[in-house]
């Protein structure tokens, strides 16, 4: 999971990995109200109210940043739309042979995997996602 996650974030710059251990990307004062010299003059308003930067350069890190993420929701809510749809085939066969609509011990299963991959959230994402998978009564 680790690598995955390292090839899908290393291509951008401040993305784990590429700015070193214990080092930050944006540098300046943190929620202290002090100004910021590195600030330009010439930086939108608009776009440090959007991206909550100081500088140009973080607030571009933070727009392309942003966008990934987008990118990445897109293909998450893609890759659980088809779930949704392999799990009411999965229902569809277990209910036309005459067993039941949900598999309990598998449900298990799944909680298990996401707590181990992802801890406890985990549990309550794999709850979330079980849900939309089984369907509408």
């Amino acid at each position: 999971m680790v690598v995955l996650l390292e090839q899908l974030t290393s291509d951008f710059p401040g993305a784990p990995g590429q700015q070193g251990p214990g080092r930050s990307v944006i540098s300046g004062p943190c929620r202290s109200g002090a100004p910021n010299p590195q600030r330009s003059p010439q930086m939108s308003v608009t776009q440090t109210e959007k991206t909550g930067a100081r500088t140009d350069e973080a607030a571009t890190l933070i727009t392309g940043a942003r966008e990934r993420i987008d990118a990445l929701d897109d293909r998450i809510i893609g890759l659980i739309q088809e779930r949704m749809a392999v799990s009411a085939v999965i229902q569809e066969s277990r209910i036309a042979s005459g067993g039941r609509r949900v598999n309990l011990n598998r449900e298990m299963e799944v909680l298990a995997h996401y707590r181990d991959a992802l801890g406890k959230p985990g549990t309550a994402l794999a709850m979330t996602m079980l849900e939309l998978c089984r369907g509408r009564i």
